[in-house]
């Protein structure tokens, strides 16, 4: 759950394969094949192994005895469509008979990895090949273009549905909360990456691309993201899946140097060392770190030698140092800026530039540390801000939400009521509405089977409420309330349109982004 990329450790490996072919991203390779890009991972790997060493005991894992018992009057209704989602239901597909039905309020499904993955990492979509199988399911039924609170009630899914999961995401985004942020010209990360992506409900917006800088507030995954795909030819671009007015904006772009900037050190840098690693291998692109902002220090050093440090922490600033002062004089610029925070947006009609105080380090004597501003400040020129410090979850009808942390309260995927401490019969949570925006892709797997092992034990040990209403109701009552309703088959003659309408410009495939013309695919 923790960790950010796969480990393989090298002595215990027996070269049988298994892994490779069992991979749904491609992501697993024999060192000697590595490239040069690639080296890296050797590093990475093995100081996972220097730091955790395996020992001759198995891990622990559920024995899930009650794998075999019979539950095909178990009905339970899953709200979302991402990973965490999808997991959930091929987790319940492991025990004999459960129904489950899928809610998303979308006409097309997979959330994030349809919506949030770049463009130019195809690989990792490939995920969603897992999740093709459960078309062959005769237990599971998805349902698209129904939406929850307004098709249908939480209270009507319970009275269908012995249980239900929600599995919505986090899909807001935090505020700096500075003087200027609403200005023209500054822009929620998770808006632009929904942009380039063709999703239906940011397809229309615009951003201004006309200046040569951009800056990124926030430096994890998703800034590099942003980041890169500013930054990128548009003509490696145009064999992806990139919305095809995004496509046509980055062609116009005059974006020549992105500046990324992190309030603390490079050591507690959100983003993941192999999202480093591949923006440092890219052609024609200078990744800047200058010396000064990872320079070893005092603190730093405390950090490294701690023994609870993680090895992809002591790898990140290693990596770090090894890029500081090593640019190329590439016709593009990544700038990665650490120990600095904004403190205000400037500009009367729209964003001139960005004032950003430098900050320094203390800790709290506990091992974490914090960002203390200091008195010494900077002004960038700039006309495009992105904030990107974090997704959060948003209320959800008829549910506790926990505004603080952006999630709806649970206990390994039990919701409880805050107020009390009691689970609330028959709801659970899954993904980023239950555990906040950490993670992989992967990690939704993990974070799934348990909720749906708090599921089953709940539903074994007789503390669901059995369904009120007949499971066919809930068909007729959806068909009355959504004016089309969309299944799995009518996914895939969409996702097969969409790839031949790519495949005739040499693309991965065309999104559909106009809700009527993808109704319009599946009735013709």
């Amino acid at each position: 759950m923790r960790t950010e990329m796969l480990h393989i450790d090298p002595e215990a490996c027996i070269d049988c394969g298994a892994c490779v072919e069992e991979c749904p991203v491609s992501a697993i390779k024999p060192e000697d094949e590595l490239t040069v890009e690639e080296e890296p991972y050797r590093e990475l790997n093995a100081d996972y192994f220097r730091v955790h060493p395996l020992d001759d005991t198995l891990p622990e894992f559920s024995t899930r005895l009650h794998r075999s018992d019979e539950l095909s009057n178990l009905r339970v209704a899953i709200v979302g469509s991402g990973p965490s989602a999808f997991y959930a239901a091929i987790e319940l597909e492991d025990f004999r008979g459960p129904q489950t039905r899928m809610l998303e309020r979308l006409y097309t499904p997979y959330g994030l990895v349809r919506f949030g993955v770049a463009p130019d990492h195809q690989t990792t979509k490939s995920v969603t090949d897992q999740f093709d199988s459960l078309q062959r399911s005769t237990t599971f039924q998805l349902n698209l273009g129904v939406e929850v609170g307004r098709h249908v009630t939480h209270e009507e899914l319970l009275a269908h549905h012995h249980a239900v999961i929600y599995a919505v995401g986090a899909s807001s985004d935090r505020s700096l909360a500075i003087e200027g942020e609403d200005l023209p010209g500054s822009h929620a990360a998770t808006e632009f990456v929904a942009w380039y992506n063709g999703h239906p409900d940011h397809a229309h917006k615009t951003f201004d691309l006309s200046g040569h800088r951009a800056v990124i507030i926030g430096n994890g995954n998703v800034a590099l993201d942003v980041a890169r795909i500013l930054l990128m030819d548009p003509d490696e671009l145009e064999r992806s899946d990139i919305a095809p007015h995004a496509l046509e904006a980055l062609r116009g772009s005059s974006i020549r140097e992105v500046v990324v900037v992190g309030r603390r050190g490079i050591a507690q840098a959100g983003y993941t060392n192999p999202e480093m690693i591949a923006l440092c291998s890219r052609p024609g692109l200078d990744v800047v770190i200058e010396g000064d902002e990872v320079k070893s220090d005092a603190i730093l050093q405390s950090i490294l030698e701690d023994p609870e440090t993680e090895s992809s922490v002591d790898f990140k600033v290693r990596f770090g140092q090894s890029v500081a002062g090593r640019g190329s004089g590439g016709p593009k610029r990544l700038v990665m800026r650490f120990l600095q925070s904004p403190v205000r947006i400037n500009g009367v009609n729209r964003v001139d530039s960005i004032d950003l105080v430098r900050n320094r380090l203390e800790s709290d004597g506990r091992g974490s540390f914090s960002a203390v501003a200091t008195t010494d400040t900077e002004r960038i020129d700039t006309g495009l801000v992105f904030r990107s410090v974090g997704y959060k979850g948003t209320p959800q009808l008829g549910l506790p939400f926990d505004p603080e942390r952006g999630i709806i309260p649970n206990v390994n995927g039990r919701v409880v009521d805050p107020a009390t401490g009691d689970y609330i019969p028959g709801v659970y949570v899954t993904g980023w509405i239950k555990r906040g925006p950490s993670g992989v892709i992967g990690t939704n797997k993990v974070c799934a089977a348990e909720t749906i092992e708090m599921l089953i034990a709940d539903f074994l040990d007789g503390k669901l409420t059995e369904p009120e209403q007949n499971p066919e109701e809930i068909v007729s009552l959806l068909a009355q309330r959504a004016t089309d309703v969309l299944t799995f088959e009518d996914w895939k003659r969409i996702d097969r349109a969409e790839r031949e309408a790519g495949r005739a410009e040499g693309r991965t495939r065309i999104k559909f982004v106009d809700p009527q013309v993808i109704l319009n695919t599946v009735r013709a």
